[in-house]
């Protein structure tokens, strides 16, 4: 599996970079939306864990306008962030993410998250 993380949370990227890559997945990392964007368009992940609050572009910005493009509708989105789960709820289907989990998190409730997605998308 090919991952994307963006994040603005170097510490955040480095312990999902752990977990993934031990497990033998290509980890690729961003620290903002428009370099989220760059690395999705020229990497084409599989997966991909956005966080909501970041600058130059937020997660909710990249997330609309991978969803716009026809080449990622196999791409999974999950909003990975820490505003609360009532506004992730609410918002994340808005702008076409697939699922959210709130920070801090189990690796286990997001791999599950990640498993799932991954599934529903390239099914």
């Amino acid at each position: 599996m090919k991952l994307l993380v963006v994040d603005d949370d170097i510490n955040q990227i480095r312990l999902i970079r752990e977990r993934f890559t031990k497990q033998g997945h290509q980890v690729l990392e961003a620290i903002n939306g428009e370099e989220g964007m760059e690395v999705a368009m020229a990497e084409m992940p599989d997966i991909i864990l956005l966080d909501v609050m970041m600058p130059v572009m937020n997660g909710w910005e990249l997330c609309k306008f991978l969803r716009a493009r026809k080449d990622f509708e196999h791409t999974g989105i999950i909003m990975l962030t820490a505003i609360g789960p009532n506004l992730n709820e609410m918002t994340s289907p808005l702008y076409g993410a697939d699922d959210f989990i709130d920070k801090p998190f189990l690796f286990t409730e997001l791999e599950e998250k990640i498993e799932k997605t991954l599934a529903e998308r390239q099914a």
